[in-house]
């Protein structure tokens, strides 16, 4: 992968929080959800209720599709990226204890509200691995795109 892209990746991946993730419902239908997101370089992680309509679906198909990005005063600065990845739940303790230790990283504003993080067994914690990413800067032109195999 390209270097400059690799950059703009994980700079707009550090730089938001939120995403919009589509599973694939059982009529085969796309739903699409918002949900915060932490990520460890390309590996991104979101938490849903173990009975979510997010969770049974990925129980049947793992493939998902998602979007990063955020709202411009100008179309011309529109950025941001899209993916096609497979999503598994993380059953390792290890792992998710890690990522439940991420969250305030990325959310310091969680820290002082009242109640605690939830525990491994309290939510289904979904690892995302991008087989397929867009970059999207129209800064290089309308609707450019980078498109990256991974």
């Amino acid at each position: 992968m390209d270097e400059e892209v690799s950059n703009k990746i994980l700079t707009l991946l550090d730089q938001h929080r939120i995403m919009t993730i589509a599973t694939l419902r059982p009529d085969g239908w796309p739903q699409a959800t918002t949900v915060g997101y932490v990520n460890e370089g390309l590996t991104l992680y979101f938490l849903c209720g173990l009975d979510s309509q997010k969770a049974e679906n990925l129980a049947r198909d793992d493939r998902v599709s998602l979007t990063i990005d955020h709202d411009t005063p100008q179309v011309m600065e529109i950025t941001g990226l899209s993916m096609a990845a497979r999503a598994q739940a993380v059953v390792d303790r290890a792992e998710a204890e890690k990522v439940l230790r991420m969250l305030p990283l990325k959310y310091p504003e969680q820290v002082s509200q009242p109640g605690p993080m939830p525990t491994p067994e309290q939510v289904r914690i979904v690892r995302v691995i991008p087989t397929v990413i867009s970059v999207l800067d129209y800064s290089k032109g309308f609707g450019h795109t980078d498109l990256i195999t991974c």
